[in-house]
């Protein structure tokens, strides 16, 4: 019972190590807000963020 428990978890990532990936990865987070009024687009704001592990940049592999 407990070897199935642990197999569980262990096929689980958790968010620590979901968050640990992607930042080893990096990411990219893109986004648009539009404000309008009667169809006419006012005001257009573009947002990127790029996000990337400092470790490999600096060349601190583990």
């Amino acid at each position: 019972m407990t070897v199935q428990a642990s197999a569980t978890t262990a096929a689980e990532p958790s968010l620590v190590d979901l968050l640990d990936r992607l930042l080893g990865k990096g990411v990219v987070i893109t986004g648009d807000v539009v404000v309008s009024l009667a169809e006419v687009d006012l005001v257009r704001i573009q947002l990127s963020a790029v996000i990337g592990s400092v470790r490999e940049e600096m060349g601190m592999h583990d």
